[in-house]
């Protein structure tokens, strides 16, 4: 089996690249930058790498011929929580790229696409338990514009779906941890920035976690499991940053800082931050739209990713564990 990746050099690409591949497929991964590629994949086998970037999709679409599955994992993201007007790009990264992906995609041949759109699509359910496929989205799925991106896709994808063949599953996951996260991710960060004790207090809320290679995982079940114009939610139980940390000081041992800071305050301090890189023209510290996704009580029910696609998730301490090893073996620290 041949698989297209997009966002290979990504956290969930990257797991996913090295999932494919023990599992049997040989791998064309689209990369901006090869030198990036070889430092992350280069000791991975199977895999092709394909220079080439979505705003420019026409370059590469060749490429596409003669493989099975296409794994669109790209998207514009981390850099939305920065200043300035980033919808533009969003939609045309997020939505536009999406669409004309797949329409390349359908005219090379490939019989099946999994895309990956985000669980901050959906909200809890009315009576509060945690959303499922069906449930609506929450109030930060419109005010957070990369969530907002990736519902419009959804949209369109459904649209495409309308007068295409090429069957596309859909996959929410969670907030994602994990080894090779280059970038790093928000996410990420947040754990650098814990290991290098830049975190002064408890952080307040919380939100589902996953592992980004349980993730991958379920995507390659998705290929022979997954049903067209499907949702599958693959996000992983809910943790309070607290307990986060808590988890950090106990596989890292690095402490966790002993005082907490309260949910207003950290959105006080948010808008400070936000306030100063305006003024001096640098990224806010401390991003408010993050702030809002944590405090935003977001929970999710993974039950019909377990049952259709046999989604499994490891725990939390050992993706802690695997994420700190990652850093400190390839220098972060």
């Amino acid at each position: 089996m041949q698989a297209f990746v997009t966002g290979s050099t990504g956290l969930l690409g990257s797991n996913l690249v090295r999932e494919l591949v023990d599992r049997g497929y040989s791998v064309k991964a689209l990369v901006r930058s090869v030198d990036k590629a070889k430092h992350l994949l280069g000791d991975v086998p199977q895999v092709q790498f394909i220079q080439g970037d979505l705003q420019a999709i026409p370059a590469f679409a060749p490429e596409l011929q003669g493989c099975d599955v296409l794994f669109h994992t790209a998207a514009y993201f981390r850099e939305s929580y920065g200043l300035g007007d980033h919808w533009p790009r969003l939609k045309r990264l997020n939505i536009d790229a999406t669409i004309e992906l797949l329409e390349a995609a359908e005219k090379a041949g490939v019989r099946k696409a999994i895309y990956v759109s985000s669980s901050g699509c959906i909200g809890r359910n009315p009576d509060g338990s945690p959303g499922s496929e069906a449930s609506p989205p929450a109030p930060v799925s419109y005010s957070n514009l990369y969530f907002k991106s990736k519902l419009i896709a959804e949209d369109a994808v459904a649209t495409f779906l309308q007068r295409s063949t090429l069957p596309v599953v859909l996959i929410c996951p969670g907030a994602m941890l994990g080894p090779q996260d280059a970038a790093p991710t928000e996410f990420g960060q947040f754990v650098l920035d814990f290991l290098n004790r830049k975190i002064p207090a408890r952080l307040a809320g919380g939100m589902p976690t996953v592992d980004a290679r349980d993730v991958a995982a379920a995507m390659v079940n998705a290929v022979e499991r997954g049903k067209s114009g499907d949702r599958y939610i693959v996000g992983g139980p809910y943790f309070s940053m607290a307990d986060l940390m808590h988890r950090l000081e106990t596989v890292s041992g690095v402490p966790s800082p002993r005082q907490k800071i309260p949910g207003f305050m950290m959105r006080l301090l948010a808008l400070l931050a936000t306030a100063v890189a305006r003024f001096t023209g640098g990224e806010p510290a401390i991003p408010i739209e993050g702030v809002k996704i944590m405090l935003a009580d977001l929970a999710y029910d993974s039950a019909k990713a377990q049952r259709e696609l046999g989604a499994e998730f490891r725990p939390i301490d050992t993706t802690l564990a695997d994420m700190v090893a990652w850093y400190r073996q390839a220098n972060y620290l």
